[in-house]
């Protein structure tokens, strides 16, 4: 589908837009106000809302008590209650695409909150007895999933239970239950986590922004946040699995395709494990006032084969292995590039998460058991478009800076267009010996070949000068949507 005006209503150039949102998480995590308060937002712009109650709640309210079942009950009650949440969620799916409106369907939890409450062995038994997969169940079928902690987690002095008919889970439990219903949605490409950093009203709005943001909806004043993708530059090797936190790994094929247009960036992207894929078309385009929107639509797999044969014979494609985890509350994606690619990109590691939280604080939360060497942020050697360049930076045209830049000027959106304010000085160097000049900045840029400079217009040195003080180089604002319009963290 097309994507729609910021203020989410259509317009003559744009289809009706379904949204799926699952709200998750423990007691006292603000998933009842949070659905009550993202309803009337979206209904006040003019949005069909539907709720889908939470199954659990519906079956748990009718004397079952899950603590008096036995373990195979257990498995048998989460079975049943999967096959009801699916059937009552597909109704409202149904009634959402037959409405003449935007729709917005809130689910109350989902289908892989269920795996929370069993034996990992045990919830692959009900995959393989029922032939579902957790593609299928969790990547694809919804658009995008926010776990509100519980303010076991963070807050614990709000914590209670005295309100809610079916909870009765002490502090330790509830903590414990609520990191289990988080690790369930690790591994989906639209996951957020709205932790208690912050008072709960405040909490509230960034949950409604994160959903806003995601459909590329402009709020405006009405919602404070600061939400920004960050990367960082991971040195390998990587430490044993086992050090790792519960994560998911995924394997990733992008393929860049031919345009009409030097500022626009297309591109494919196809993600599973286990023979199980989901897949993705994304154009990269500037827009006005100098945003950079990235239009995701998901596709078939059929699609994805036609389209692969306009594959642009100027980029090789990249081969990743993604691992997503979990780790103080903040939602990581880790890319370990892989062969066959470009020698810049052997043994290219970087860390990407999404967060509303000051860098400080970030910092904090940053996984010591990886060995961060840099923010790399926003860095044209590190944008995947020029990582998986076919032809060396030094003698290519097509290496991108700045999009938004080039299309304001009217001009190619590479480093040799003079308009972007950064100029690529390619040279040949005699001295490529380890103490050369831009060798010795391998620490900080281990991919930067040597034979290429970037210099701004007053001819000062940008990348490759100050190892102990990153640059980010093209600091440009990013809206990105897609079909069901949600960005890739």
């Amino acid at each position: 589908m097309a994507h729609s005006t910021m203020n989410g209503h259509n317009t003559a150039a744009t289809t009706k837009r379904v949204y799926k949102v699952v709200l998750t998480g423990g007691p006292c995590g603000g998933k009842t106000t949070g659905q009550s308060r993202l309803c009337t937002f979206f209904e006040n712009m003019g949005w069909k809302v539907y709720r889908v109650p939470e199954t659990a709640t519906v079956l748990l309210s009718g004397g079952i008590k899950f603590g008096d079942l036995s373990e195979d009950d257990a498995v048998i009650f989460q079975e049943n209650l999967l096959k009801s949440m699916m059937q009552i969620e597909n109704t409202f799916f149904s009634l959402a695409e037959t409405c003449s409106k935007n729709c917005l369907v809130i689910c109350d939890r989902g289908t892989m909150d269920a795996s929370a409450f069993i034996p990992e062995e045990r919830w692959e038994e009900i995959m393989r007895r029922n032939g579902w997969n957790p593609v299928d169940l969790r990547d694809t079928r919804y658009n995008q999933i926010i776990h509100m902690v519980s303010a076991a987690n963070g807050a614990e002095a709000f914590y209670s239970t005295e309100d809610h008919a079916t909870r009765s889970e002490n502090l330790s439990l509830a903590r414990h239950l609520d990191n289990r219903a988080a690790e369930a949605w690790v591994g989906h490409p639209y996951f957020d986590v709205i932790d208690n950093s912050t008072e709960f009203d405040s909490k509230i709005r960034r949950m409604i922004s994160a959903v806003c943001l995601k459909l590329g909806i402009d709020t405006g004043d009405r919602l404070s946040s600061n939400a920004r993708k960050v990367k960082f530059l991971v040195k390998g090797p990587l430490p044993q699995d086992s050090v790792f936190p519960n994560f998911q790994d995924f394997n990733v094929e992008h393929i860049y395709l031919r345009t009409n247009s030097r500022k626009m960036q297309a591109r494919l992207r196809k993600r599973g494990k286990n023979g199980h894929h989901s897949y993705t078309h994304t154009i990269r385009k500037p827009e006005q006032l100098g945003q950079i929107v990235e239009v995701k639509t998901p596709i078939s797999q059929r699609d994805w084969t036609n389209m692969s044969a306009q594959m642009d014979e100027h980029h090789l494609k990249i081969f990743k292995k993604r691992r997503c985890f979990l780790h103080n509350n903040q939602y990581f994606q880790l890319d370990i590039y892989q062969e066959p690619c470009h020698k810049r990109c052997e043994g290219l590691i970087l860390l990407e998460t999404y967060t509303t939280l000051t860098s400080e604080e970030l910092q904090r939360r940053l996984p010591s058991f990886l060995k961060i060497e840099s923010d790399v942020t926003g860095r044209p050697d590190y944008s995947m478009f020029n990582l998986s360049l076919r032809d060396e930076w030094g003698v290519t045209n097509k290496f991108c800076v700045n999009i938004a830049v080039a299309a304001d000027h009217n001009e190619p959106a590479c480093g040799s267009c003079p308009s972007s304010d950064l100029d690529l000085q390619r040279r040949q160097r005699p001295d490529t010996s380890p103490n050369s000049t831009l060798a010795s900045i391998a620490p900080y840029n281990p991919i930067l070949p040597c034979e290429m400079e970037m210099r701004n217009k007053d001819g000062e040195l940008v990348v490759g000068s100050a190892p102990a003080n990153p640059v980010c180089v093209a600091a440009t604002p990013i809206r990105i949507t897609n079909g069901f319009n949600a960005p890739e963290h």
